[in-house]
């Protein structure tokens, strides 16, 4: 009688693997069940609901009944060195290592949320993207990656044998330059004010409200202090000058910087544009002055005219940068 060998091959015990995004207003998460499995469950919470990311991840979970995962991985919108983490715009703060502890997981990676956005981009097709302006990817090139949102996020990508090395950096707080007399004004205005005018002083949510109070000041108006939300929203509308003039400018800052970042990197593998302000602006970003300031670098103008310059437009992208975190590190290899 011949006997049948049956061969048990064990699931990877590194899953279920639990993804997340966490900014400085939400915090996103996503489960992936199993190995080649698409993530699911893709939820959005507002940090300010929680005293921690431990409460809102268990109550993520919850939530949404699903397993305790294995691993995890997420990126965060703040510096990550050592194992204690503090917020630069919430006031989470927390130790690594205790967290992971918390949660009964085997490993957990935290990086920086636009080092995890910048390890999607790979994984990025035509669809996540929108072109503006013009050049071409020179394939095998550095990528740079800049992107507004409740603060400002700078990273890169190196080539590194058959992949690319994330950069972790806090380039968000380099000192802001002005290109013409009206934006040294602004700038003026602001540094009254707060001091030290960082990028991110002037190129992000809070930027956008200050752009909008500096604006009226120089023009001799008394306003009102408006959110970022209402600032855009009136701006795409063309229903308030100051607010147009404001989001304008922020464009046209922003194109500085990434033209800076563009430079420092060399960047001839295209920079790419994320974060939650510039994605929502269709249209009137590629009308705005973003990409011809990108190009103003005198003598480099032509070095940048060929450089592309991208609008990341796809759904979590950030989760799909911790995903390949975790795979990496599932490799062998580093965030």
């Amino acid at each position: 009688m011949m006997t049948q060998t049956v061969s048990l091959i064990s699931p990877d015990p590194t899953y279920p693997r639990l993804v997340g995004d966490i900014g400085g207003t939400n915090a996103r998460f996503a489960m992936i069940p199993a190995a080649g499995a698409a993530m699911t469950a893709i939820q959005t919470l507002a940090c300010a609901d929680y005293p921690g990311p431990a409460e809102a991840i268990t109550a993520y979970l919850k939530a949404a009944r699903l397993p305790s995962p294995r691993w995890c991985a997420f990126g965060i919108a703040n510096p990550v060195s050592g194992d204690l983490v503090r917020m630069t715009n919430h006031h989470w703060q927390f130790s690594i290592s205790a967290l992971r502890d918390a949660l009964g997981l085997d490993v957990l990676r935290v990086v920086n949320d636009f080092t995890a956005l910048a390890m999607a981009i790979p994984a990025l097709g035509p669809a996540d993207l929108r072109q503006v302006g013009g050049g071409a990817i020179r394939a095998g090139a550095a990528i740079g990656l800049i992107g507004p949102g409740t603060g400002l996020g700078i990273s890169g990508l190196i080539p590194c044998q058959n992949d690319y090395t994330p950069l972790a950096g806090e380039g968000g707080h380099i000192t802001l330059a002005a290109r013409n007399r009206e934006e040294a004004a602004l700038i003026d205005w602001v540094g009254n004010r707060h001091g030290h005018v960082s990028a991110e002083r002037l190129i992000s949510g809070q930027g956008l409200e200050n752009l909008y109070l500096a604006h009226a000041a120089l023009a001799g108006h008394s306003v009102e202090p408006l959110s970022a939300a209402r600032i855009s929203e009136q701006a795409l509308r063309s229903t308030d000058a100051l607010c147009l003039r404001a989001l304008n400018s922020l464009c046209a800052f922003l194109g500085t910087v990434t033209a800076n970042l563009a430079l420092i990197l060399g960047a001839q593998g295209g920079m790419y544009i994320g974060g939650g302000i510039i994605p929502k602006l269709g249209p009137f970003f590629d009308r705005s002055p973003f990409r011809a300031r990108f190009e103003d670098k005198g003598r480099f103008q032509g070095y940048l005219g060929q450089i592309p310059t991208f609008v990341i437009q796809a759904r979590h992208p950030a989760l799909i940068g911790a995903a390949r975190a975790l795979a990496r590190q599932a490799q062998g290899g580093d965030a």
